[in-house]
């Protein structure tokens, strides 16, 4: 670490250095952490373009006295160098490091904890109506990136901040991008908006010849008055935040430090809401990163000096390329199908869809409420639309999820991608609770394969139904089966016997059934007969099956990578209450409890998840019966 970085502990150390200091300050942001994530991954591309921003920002205002409200932490690497966590930060979203997104817990400068977009503003105006109630007087800053103003409750909040008028300040990153391009109506206009970088100095500049304007008193003063707000309108129209009710300045160099310290001076000193529009270039300082900013979103770890990422070559496909294959597939003979994603084409595999059929594929941008929605639409009028999103964003459009698609029954399928724990980005990731939200839905489908031979089959099928069907699969390669057969679908709401054992039946959902089978082998070496059922749907679940098992085995055990609370376990325990099955049942899954970021193999190991844990925990349940027998 060098010279300015190592100077600073808190941002109070550097609120005197001038222009220059603050700029080499700045370079070793970028250097360090280009350093960490080379080794550890990271959302590199937007931590990068916003190290101005962060450094400009707490030179300007008392943090944490003033409230700084981030939108989605992964811009803030700098913030977290910045604010006393710079000893640590080689060791990022590694197992007890620093969270890749803000975490309350971890320093109180971070006032505001998002890993889903868009909820900045409506937070920031929150704390600020706090701070006016109770007779406070800081500042409250928000910064939000274009592409999170795609978001419909972004657009909420901006209303009722215009409407309240309290002082608040919104900086708005502009990059042209959120993890893809930027699409939609209001991106357009932010483009027209950057297109025109002496929009402030017009501006000013027309509000000094009007004020020059010559008037007299009465009458003849408010008849001038009003002609000049006429002909203000006429030569420079007020943008559309001003039309909202916020005094708008930009758009400025977002990495010219001398610019972006003056504007937000002049931000302070507005009694009343405030826009300040920077703009930004993802990556920025680091070549790979600004020529390729998706693909540097979130990398895992790469060259520094060439920016080739490491690893990922070879092997099985993943999960999500395989759905996105299959999609194509289907789509070549049923032109119904269309393909949907919120924000995310590339890593969800929309993009290789749009190429292919350019006019049935659709990025809404960060809107997953109105996908779900827009999903709908299309189901009610016969298309057969697929919405592809991560597990954890679903959850931004559950009402739409049980008013508009499952009350009306509509044939919109989800491909529930990154379902499970997903490792480095923690808690507010890991898609461990969309079973619970989706199955108490009624008409609502959920199915799961073992491998990704099977969740394309599942693919296939669920196109066939005629209500919503959810498919999830988790983050990652698959386990390298065979994908060259046709598409045949299998049997709905059935599952499969892959052993049979009469001490205990492991009843596996998801890929996790492969680590049933591993544990039932190593129970059999020490003399356990132990059956393995491939439950292949949570909803509606195999209760033929299960009958099967429950009469042929003295234990019922549920695996799955999902909380235990509402899971695919307590639809079993359901299902066997509300028909007197007597033969016990357990349910190994995930607590109630938010999981932090870490590598995978840790926390299946810390939950009994592995074939080691799965083993132990029946040899504890099962021992006692075979020593009776």
């Amino acid at each position: 670490m060098s010279l300015r970085l190592n100077q600073v502990r808190e941002p109070q150390d550097f609120r005197n250095w001038s222009v220059t200091e603050l700029e080499e300050l700045a370079s070793e942001l970028r250097l360090a952490i280009i350093t960490a994530t080379s080794k550890t991954g990271g959302h590199v591309g937007a931590s990068l373009g916003a190290v101005e921003l962060f450094v400009a920002l707490h030179r300007t205002f008392d943090t944490p006295r003033d409230r700084l409200v981030v939108d989605i932490g992964h811009q803030a690497y700098a913030h977290k160098l910045l604010t006393g966590r710079q000893a640590e930060f080689a060791r990022i979203r590694q197992l007890e490091g620093p969270s890749g997104f803000l975490k309350r817990r971890e320093s109180p400068y971070d006032v505001w904890e998002a890993g889903h977009s868009s909820t900045s503003l409506s937070a920031a105006l929150g704390m600020a109506v706090a701070r006016d109630l109770k007779g406070e007087s800081h500042h409250v800053v928000a910064l939000i990136g274009d592409g999170a103003l795609t978001a419909g409750i972004a657009w909420e909040a901006l209303n009722q901040i215009g409407h309240l008028k309290r002082r608040l300040i919104v900086v708005v990153n502009d990059n042209s991008m959120s993890i893809a391009p930027n699409v939609g109506a209001f991106s357009h206009y932010l483009t027209d908006l950057r297109s025109r970088p002496t929009y402030q100095r017009a501006k000013q500049d027309v509000e000094l010849l009007l004020e020059s304007l010559p008037v007299i008193g009465g009458r003849l003063k408010r008849a001038g008055e009003r002609l000049k707000d006429s002909l203000r309108v006429l030569v420079m129209p007020k943008n559309v935040f001003e039309e909202m009710g916020f005094e708008y300045f930009g758009p400025i160099d977002g990495h010219s430090l001398q610019d972006v310290l003056a504007i937000l001076e002049r931000a302070k000193a507005v009694d009343g809401p405030v826009v300040v529009h920077v703009i930004t270039q993802k990556g920025k300082g680091f070549q790979p990163a600004e020529t390729a900013p998706a693909q540097f979103h979130g990398p895992g770890p790469f060259d520094p000096k060439t920016g080739q990422i490491k690893g990922g070559g070879g092997g099985a496909p993943s999960y999500s390329s395989v759905v996105a294959s299959t999609l194509r597939e289907m789509a070549r003979v049923d032109p119904r199908i269309v393909a949907i994603t919120a924000a995310m084409p590339d890593s969800t595999g929309v993009d290789r869809f749009q190429e292919e059929f350019p006019n049935r594929a659709f990025d809404v941008g960060i809107a997953e409420q109105h996908a779900t929605t827009f999903a709908a639409g299309l189901a009610a009028e016969g298309m057969r639309p697929v919405f592809l999103v991560y597990s954890t964003f679903l959850q931004r459009g559950y009402d739409q999820l049980v008013h508009d698609v499952c009350h009306q029954n509509l044939p919109v399928v989800f491909g529930v991608d990154r379902a499970g724990l997903v490792g480095a980005d923690g808690a507010t990731h890991q898609g461990v609770y969309d079973i619970a939200y989706m199955r108490a839905i009624p008409n609502m489908s959920i199915a799961m394969g073992k491998d990704e031979g099977e969740t394309r089959q599942l693919m296939f099928q669920a196109l066939r139904q005629d209500g919503p069907v959810a498919v999830r699969y988790p983050r990652g390669a698959g386990q390298g089966v065979d994908l060259s057969g046709p598409l045949e679908g299998v049997p709905w709401g059935r599952g499969e016997w892959l052993r049979r054992g009469q001490d205990a039946t492991l009843v596996g959902f998801g890929p996790i059934v492969n680590s049933a089978l591993d544990a039932a082998e190593r129970l059999a070496a020490s003399g356990f007969d132990v059956g393995v059922l491939n439950a292949r749907f949570a909803k509606p679940l195999d209760e033929e099956l299960l009958a099967e098992a429950a009469a042929s085995s003295q234990l019922l055990v549920t695996v799955e990578e999902h909380v235990r609370m509402g899971g695919f376990g307590a639809a079993v325990l359901e299902w066997a209450e509300s028909h007197g099955i007597r033969t016990p049942i357990r349910v190994l899954g995930l607590p109630d409890e938010f999981i932090d970021h870490g590598p995978l193999p840790h926390f299946l190991a810390l939950y009994g998840l592995t074939p080691e844990g799965i083993a132990e925990s029946v040899t504890g349940w099962v021992e006692p019966t075979k020593k009776r027998a």
